[in-house]
C-alpha cells in the first residue's frame, strides 16, 4: 500500500537542517510494510496544501511532519484543513493526549487528521520523538482506517 511523507520546513528546504523527523516516519511506515513517497515543501500554506492533494492522489495515507506549533509560520493544520473534506479529531486528539503525558510543550500541538477523498491525512509534530510517539498511537488503527476509506468489509464489535 502507498504512503507518503510530507516534510513541511524552511530549514530542510533550505539545506540547513536535516529532515530526522521524515527519515523516522519513513523508517516506520516501511517497517510495517508500507511503500513510501517522501516530499519537502516549506512552511508556506499553498505549498502545504498543493503538496497534500498531489500525494493523496496516489497514497492512502499522508503523514505531515512540521508546522503544527504556535509560531507565526506555523500553518501546517490550516494548510490541511483547506483540503480535507472530513476532520477526523479523535486522532489529532489522541496523539497530543499522548504527548502531554510526556511534555508540556504538547498544549501547543495545533494538529489536525483527516479525510481527502480517499486519503487519511495526519499532522504530526516537527519533532522526532513526537513523530516517533504520534505514529505509535496512530499505528494499532491504521490498517483498520485505510480498509474502511477504501471500502472494505468491516465487523464492529457487538456488545
Amino acid at each position: 500500500m502507498k504512503t507518503a511523507v510530507l516534510t513541511v520546513s524552511d530549514g530542510v528546504v533550505a539545506g540547513t537542517r536535516e529532515d530526522k523527523s521524515g527519515d523516522i516516519l519513513v523508517e516506520l511506515l516501511e517497517a510495517d510494510g508500507y511503500e513510501v513517497e517522501r516530499r519537502v515543501v516549506p512552511d508556506e500554506a499553498d505549498e502545504i496544501a498543493a503538496a497534500i492533494a498531489s500525494l493523496a492522489e496516489d497514497a492512502s495515507l499522508v503523514l505531515t511532519t512540521g508546522g503544527t506549533g504556535v509560531a507565526p509560520r506555523d500553518v501546517t493544520p490550516e494548510a490541511t484543513r483547506s483540503v480535507i473534506d472530513r476532520e477526523a479529531p479523535g486522532i489529532a486528539e489522541a496523539i497530543r493526549a499522548d504527548s502531554l503525558a510526556k511534555t508540556p510543550h504538547a498544549l501547543l500541538s495545533r494538529g489536525v487528521a483527516g479525510v481527502h477523498r480517499r486519503t487519511l491525512v495526519v499532522n504530526l509534530p516537527g519533532s522526532p520523538g513526537g513523530c516517533r510517539d504520534g505514529f505509535a498511537v496512530l499505528q494499532p488503527a491504521l490498517a483498520h482506517a485505510l480498509g474502511l476509506l477504501v471500502g472494505a468489509e468491516t465487523t464492529h464489535r457487538q456488545t
